[in-house]
């Protein structure tokens, strides 16, 4: 499953319909550009398979999808834990080379 339909599915848009697509995919290139500019590795973050990374995206996106989200205050803090958490972990940072 391609992540603009992982995301379709947590913002609770039926499969068949595309025609947020255009956003969607904005916000997903959005919050992968902040993730590699703090510093995550951006093949982790490219590929999405990783569950962290894939619900800090699906997280931000539902903070930030459409207007008048009465949750968008809790999901946007609960992506910035994960993206501080992410930030912190060795395991997801870029490895540097001596």
């Amino acid at each position: 499953m391609a992540l603009i339909d992982d995301v379709r599915s947590y913002l609770r848009i039926d499969a068949s319909d595309t025609s947020f697509d255009l956003e969607i995919q904005d916000l997903i290139g959005a919050v992968q550009t902040e993730l590699i500019d703090v510093g995550l590795d951006p093949t982790l973050v490219g590929n999405a398979t990783n569950s962290l990374i894939k619900k800090a995206i699906t997280t931000y996106c539902k903070a930030n999808f459409g207007y008048d989200t009465d949750n968008a205050e809790a999901f946007a803090s609960s992506y910035e834990k994960i993206k501080i958490y992410l930030m912190n972990s060795s395991t997801y940072q870029v490895v540097s080379s001596p």
